[in-house]
């Protein structure tokens, strides 16, 4: 990333933009902010109409050619969490055993994905990312046509966490991100990564929080309940329907005033 190029960083959903615009420097300065929605085609895939909107969305910087960063949704991601493996060691075996294991829940369609691994602390599990391939494509193409450059593309799991990692540490929590009908759940116990699960839910799933919790806690067959719960949401929560959990909000915890709240997946 340059100092010497304007940034922009964009939320990619499946419904809507999410824009955020940086002034070049040591220390950028958010100077454009947006959301515009778009409107998915059933017959086209459904990452399509927000791609297509990018052009537009980036001509509105202005004519120089900004450096982008695309943080997608995670409607647009499968994940699989892969303990390690002492018979696994070379990253191509890694890659590998996550194309097995992703294979094993979705099927041939996992042939036309982009894989990447991440950690998620030292020594501890890694996140298998998984992305169609044609998505990234098209996402290079539109970018491109913007007169941009992509700089980098990360899944929204991944770009919360780095934004968060040292408020976590070495907590014992649920990680919760929300978007418009879709929240992760992951659970941390003494800063170990022991699941994740990506899950529709609808605009008033709030109200079943703590059920939501309990059923995944049985899943899980938790030997003890875990009750700290970070949160990562573009709406506050109201913590009074939520009884016997403690929350911490740490969606602003990377900078950022209380009304940029909506563009948490675009900010720096």
């Amino acid at each position: 990333m340059s100092l010497w190029r304007d940034q922009v960083r964009i939320g990619l959903g499946p419904d809507r933009l999410i824009f955020a615009g940086y002034r070049r420097g040591v220390h950028p300065r958010l100077v454009r902010k947006d959301i515009i929605a778009v409107h998915p085609d059933d017959a086209q895939p459904f990452w399509q109409a927000a791609i297509d909107a990018l052009p537009a969305a980036l001509a509105a910087s202005g004519p120089e050619k900004p450096e982008v960063t695309v943080v997608l949704s995670n409607c647009f991601v499968r994940y699989a969490l892969l303990a390690r493996n002492s018979a696994v060691r070379t990253e191509a075996e890694w890659l590998a055993f996550a194309r097995r294991r992703l294979a094993s829940v979705h099927g041939q369609v996992t042939e036309g994905w982009e894989v990447r691994l991440t950690e998620t602390v030292r020594n501890g599990p890694l996140i298998a990312c998984a992305v169609d391939s044609a998505l990234l494509d098209a996402l290079q193409s539109k970018v491109a046509e913007g007169r941009a450059t992509l700089s980098s593309v990360q899944p929204y799991l991944i770009a919360a966490f780095n934004r968060i990692r040292p408020k976590i540490s070495h907590e014992s929590c649920w990680l919760l991100i929300e978007e418009p009908g879709c929240l992760m759940l992951v659970l941390v116990r003494s800063g170990q990564w022991l699941s994740l699960r990506c899950r529709h839910v609808e605009a008033d799933w709030r109200a079943d929080f703590a059920e939501i919790l309990e059923r995944e806690s049985a899943f899980l067959a938790l030997d003890e309940p875990c009750t700290k719960v970070m949160l990562y949401t573009p709406t506050a929560f109201e913590a009074d329907s939520c009884s016997g959990y403690q929350l911490r909000d740490l969606t602003l915890a990377g900078g950022g005033a209380p009304d940029d709240r909506p563009l948490a997946m675009a900010l720096a």
